[in-house]
């Protein structure tokens, strides 16, 4: 008899944590590396790296979040205000930015402590 309960909360249990894991694998985090062909070109990313200055950063991935979110099958609810994204330079830095405002120019903000350098 205890053999059964047991099985059966082993069961409960197992099904519950493949929940969980399927549901933090499906949130995600979006990830754009400029160096694909599709960012590399564009103006404000070419020569911007970890080091850059702020504004050019932000610009930078303002255009890359602009490209994201028109290629994507959901325009307009993609990379929505208040939502993060990593972003990968062209020389192999990366750190996570938020959108602040997806209709401006420099309407990205970088998530401060989340920098890592290219080695």
């Amino acid at each position: 008899m205890n053999y059964r309960r047991f099985l059966h909360g082993a069961k409960f249990w197992i099904w519950v944590v493949l929940l969980v894991a399927y549901s933090a694998g499906a949130v995600g985090v979006v990830l754009i590396d400029t160096y694909e062909a599709r960012y590399s070109r564009l103006s404000k990313i070419k020569l911007t790296n970890v080091r850059s200055d702020e504004d050019l950063r932000r610009a930078g991935a303002s255009q890359a979040a602009a490209l994201y979110r028109a290629q994507s099958g959901l325009p307009f609810s993609t990379l929505q205000p208040g939502s993060s994204f990593q972003i990968v330079w062209p020389d192999g830095s990366v750190e996570t930015v938020k959108v602040v405002d997806p209709t401006s120019p420099l309407g990205t903000e970088p998530v401060k402590g989340t920098v890592v350098d290219a080695e």
